[in-house]
């Protein structure tokens, strides 16, 4: 008997080498693991579109909506072939009129073709970014003054109280008014859509940095401050040296949250105000109200999600990078 039992734990996975063992470990944990939560998802997706039914149809299940992206592929590929025909025949027709008058000097006009569904995933990402960045311009130095002055938290901290609540609904009827009264301009460099977009972006995203800079440069251990002290570092080599490695880890966990609320934001702040975008081509499928629109519009949502996990997970990478401290930046 004791022979049997010998002979099984053997031959079973603890005869394994630690090294494959551990191999093994981490591939169920990070590959198995999430396929089967996925796997478990899309059944239970799929059973549930079965049994609802809207004005529009059967609610898409997974094979609907992959046929949608599909079909959405076909179409932006379909535009550009045209796009690229467009200015061919421009070309062509400006070469004829400069071999007929050598003086003609050849006009291009860009194509007005039909924006599709990767076009507004192009311009939600750049509007996104904008937006994000200016904000990170002003929050971080911002958050780093008042981490150092206890003085300049206490006189800023009831603005930011007061300031950081606001939806972003409210604020973009403020800025659209306020962009339309300042931005006046015959050719902008621009559009004002993108401007209006972009403040909201950066005026919902701003706190979350400023905050977590704030608290991570106001939580630096005082044996660093201590040898600053001593090192007599000048101000800028202070925060250069002691200050922003220290509140690395604080810093990029206020722009992970920033960079989620900003893309949540947005798709909103199109959706409300018709700017062009993700936001805008969810609310023109909703207002077609055709036979797809239903399959697109969950289309666009997993895609606006997909982004949002991307964005997290390329703020997270950049945080390893950056950071000394590679346990901060585990999840």
């Amino acid at each position: 008997m004791g022979k049997t039992i010998t002979l099984s734990r053997a031959t079973g996975v603890s005869s394994l080498p630690a090294p494959v063992r551990r191999v093994m470990s981490i591939g169920l944990k990070n590959v198995v693991v999430p396929l089967l939560g996925i796997v478990l998802f899309l059944g239970a997706w799929s059973l549930a579109a079965r049994n609802i039914d809207t004005s529009l149809g059967q609610f898409p299940g997974p094979a609907t909506v992959a046929q949608q992206f599909v079909s959405l592929y076909d179409e932006h590929r379909a535009e550009r072939e045209k796009a690229e025909a467009f200015y061919e025949r421009q070309e062509q027709r400006n070469a004829e009129r400069v071999a007929q008058d050598p003086s003609y000097e050849p006009k291009i006009r860009d194509y007005t073709g039909k924006e599709t569904f990767f076009d507004q995933v192009r311009t939600s990402l750049i509007t996104v970014m904008c937006g994000f960045l200016l904000a990170a311009l002003v929050a971080i130095p911002f958050g780093i003054a008042i981490g150092l002055s206890e003085t300049l938290y206490t006189a800023v901290n009831p603005v930011i109280q007061v300031l950081k609540p606001i939806s972003p609904l409210a604020w973009l009827p403020l800025v659209t008014m306020v962009v339309s009264a300042l931005y006046v301009s015959e050719d902008p460099l621009v559009p004002k859509s993108f401007l209006n977009s972009m403040i909201t972006v950066t005026l919902c995203c701003l706190w979350p940095m400023l905050i977590n800079t704030a608290v991570g440069v106001a939580s630096i251990s005082q044996d660093l401050v201590n040898v600053s002290r001593v090192l007599s570092l000048p101000p800028l080599t202070h925060v250069r040296r002691i200050v922003l490695p220290a509140a690395v880890p604080a810093i990029f966990t206020g722009m992970r949250l920033s960079i989620g609320i900003a893309w949540m934001v947005l798709i909103a702040a199109e959706m409300l105000a018709q700017n062009p975008g993700l936001g805008k081509f969810v609310w023109d499928e909703f207002q077609n109200g055709s036979s797809e629109s239903l399959g697109r519009i969950l289309t666009a949502a997993i895609v606006i999600g997909f982004i949002g996990f991307l964005l997290d997970r390329g703020m997270l990478t950049l945080q390893r990078f950056v950071s000394w401290d590679r346990n901060s930046a585990t999840r």
